[in-house]
Order: C-alpha cells, then sequence, then structure tokens
C-alpha cells in the first residue's frame, strides 16, 4: 500500500469548491431514467449522455474531482475514438468506477438488503487501475422500519464496506465508502440520527479492524433528514446542525473528505443542506458532494437524446455542478438559482 499515493488522490477529490458526479448508474437504472424521456437505452446513447457531461469544460474542469463509473463507461469510447477515461483525465478530473454488486435481500432478514460483489474483486480492482480508476465506491443499503435496521444487517454490511476497503487500498485505488441510510419511510429526523450514527460508529470499528488507512479514504454518507412520508420535515438548519453533530461523534478526523449523497433530495435541497453545514464551519474534514441526480436530473429532462439539446443540457449540468462547488465552500444562496 503506497499511503502517501492515496493520501494524495483522496484529498484531490475533496479540493476546494470541488465534488464527485456519480454517474456510475447500473444499465437497469439508466434505462429507466431514459424511459422517463423517451429515450432508447443502449450502448451508443448511454454513451452520448455520459460523453456530453464529460464534455462540459467549465463544470468538469472548475466543479468536478472525480466521476464514479459504470464498468460498461469505463470501457467506452467517445464517438470520436477517445476513451472515456480519458476525455475525464483531459477535463482535470478522475475517473471511478462502481464496483460492489448491488444491494441483495438478507437471508432472515425481512426488509434488510446487504451488498454483494467481494467474490473476485482483488483482480476485479487490478484491472480497473490498469484501466485508469483512481478511486471505487462501494453502496451499503441500510432501510429504516419497525424493529430495523438489526445488528446484523449492520455488521454485514459495514463489515463488507471494510474488506472493499481494504482490497482498494491493496490496488493503489481510494475506496469511498458509502452507509447510505434510506431517506424512504416514516421515520423522523431524530430516528434518522439513531439508525445514521449507528451505522457510523460500526463502519469505522470495522474499517479499524481491517487496517484500513483512513487518511486514504472519502465517506460517502446520507444527511441526518426526515422520512419522507414523516408528517414533519426537517428545515434546512435543522438537518444541517443535526448531521454535523453526528459526524463530529462518529467519524474519525483522520478522514480526509466527507462527500454526501443527494438520496432522493431536490436539486436546491441537497445544495442548500451542504451549504448550510459549510456556512457552520469549524469541521475536521472537507464537505462536499457526490451526486447523481441532483446533478444530472435538470441536463437529462434538457437533453432529451437530441444532439440539438446539447448546449443547453450542458449548460444546465454546469449551472447545477457550480451551485454545488459553490455549496462546497458555504457560498451558495438561493437567489443564484435564477
Amino acid at each position: 500500500m503506497n499511503k502517501q499515493a492515496l493520501e494524495a488522490i483522496a484529498q484531490a477529490m475533496v479540493a476546494e469548491g470541488k465534488g464527485i458526479l456519480a454517474a456510475d448508474e447500473s444499465t437497469g437504472t439508466i434505462k429507466k431514467r431514459f424511459d422517463n424521456i423517451n429515450v432508447e437505452s443502449t450502448a451508443d446513447s448511454r454513451r452520448d449522455y455520459r460523453e456530453m457531461l464529460f464534455r462540459t469544460e467549465a463544470a468538469m474542469r472548475e466543479h468536478i474531482s472525480g466521476v464514479i463509473l459504470f464498468d460498461e463507461t469505463l470501457r467506452q469510447k467517445a464517438a470520436d475514438g477517445t476513451p472515456l477515461a480519458q476525455l475525464i483525465a483531459d477535463a482535470g478530473s478522475m475517473p471511478g468506477i462502481k464496483v460492489d454488486g448491488g444491494a441483495k435481500d438478507l437471508a432472515g432478514h425481512a426488509g434488510e438488503m446487504v451488498t454483494e460483489g467481494l467474490d473476485g474483486l482483488r483482480e476485479r480492482l487490478a484491472e480497473y487501475h490498469g484501466l485508469g480508476a483512481k478511486f471505487a465506491k462501494w453502496r451499503a443499503v441500510i432501510n429504516i422500519a419497525d424493529g430495523i435496521p438489526s445488528a446484523a444487517c449492520l455488521t454485514a454490511n459495514t463489515h463488507a464496506l471494510a474488506r472493499y476497503a481494504s482490497l482498494c487500498q491493496e490496488a493503489e485505488i481510494v475506496p469511498i465508502v458509502e452507509p447510505e441510510v434510506i431517506m424512504d419511510g416514516s421515520h423522523s429526523v431524530e430516528r434518522c440520527y439513531e439508525v445514521t450514527s449507528a451505522a457510523l460508529t460500526q463502519l469505522y470499528a470495522q474499517l479499524a479492524e481491517q487496517d484500513v488507512h483512513l487518511e486514504g479514504t472519502i465517506l460517502k454518507p446520507n444527511m441526518v433528514v426526515s422520512g419522507t412520508a414523516h408528517a414533519e420535515q426537517a428545515g434546512v438548519q435543522q438537518v444541517a446542525e443535526m448531521t454535523l453533530d453526528c459526524f463530529k461523534k462518529c467519524v474519525p478526523e483522520a478522514v480526509p473528505g466527507i462527500v454526501f449523497l443527494s438520496g432522493g433530495q431536490s436539486d436546491e435541497d441537497a445544495t442548500a443542506h451542504l451549504d448550510a453545514m459549510n456556512k457552520i464551519g469549524g469541521l475536521p474534514w472537507k464537505l462536499s458532494f457526490s451526486y447523481g441526480r441532483a446533478l444530472q436530473a435538470a441536463p437529462l429532462k434538457t437533453w432529451l437524446g437530441d444532439a440539438g439539446n446539447v448546449a443547453d443540457a450542458q449548460a444546465a449540468f454546469a449551472h447545477r455542478a457550480k451551485m454545488n462547488g459553490l455549496a462546497a465552500q458555504g457560498a451558495w444562496d438561493a437567489a443564484m438559482e435564477g
């Protein structure tokens, strides 16, 4: 393990005013998104859409430090024959790769899931490193409902995250560890705080057991928010304060950066929450973003699979990237959205 090299990549991932574009939708997931805009999902249409994002020069160079890719995308070439990973690197960003095999039902635990994909991971990471991947991502899914999450679910998922992280560092790849507490449900913001705390505490205990070098990792967590079906929704300032309180108690200061997932929040809510946390300040880690839908929803709806819409779609992407880049510095204001 080259600790110095891992630390340099991790620091670059949370460079000032920059965050990560999550473009790692599986073939099935991106088909659903394309279905919503009546675009057929083919290898070429998926390439064209992602190439459009990666060629948005202002957004990529100024606000995007890295891009999480799906296996297909890391291997694809642009229409002119340039590897998409090279397009990302040429724009001053870093290619990354999703390596988990997806969340599956956890045997014996109704309503709970565990992420698979450890088998053969060492060999896949070696190949991905050769293809130019600088970092990787593994997502664990933690649901909140009556009686869950169980201790078994938290242990299974955080243990897998820790083993994945150790294998990544062995391969000179920075691991993003993502224990996502799902916001769907009728739970309160206080319940989200409780479960997020339990997940993070267990995660860092497991990472310590596996001798993972924390300075060469990035955390991708949920924010502490109310369940989508809860009668009372926590406001922006409450979400910011409760999230930071939780993280100060659970996330070691050695972690260089936290890049939040948007988790189904609206574009502007995800930006506002990140900005509010950075405005509070005084934190031991960089706080930034690793958004999928909160960066892509606007350009996707603008693009509609039409080459004539590319410039407008790129402008929509550049705007969202800029807004989140400002939020990562605590410099965003709602008036800027106009």
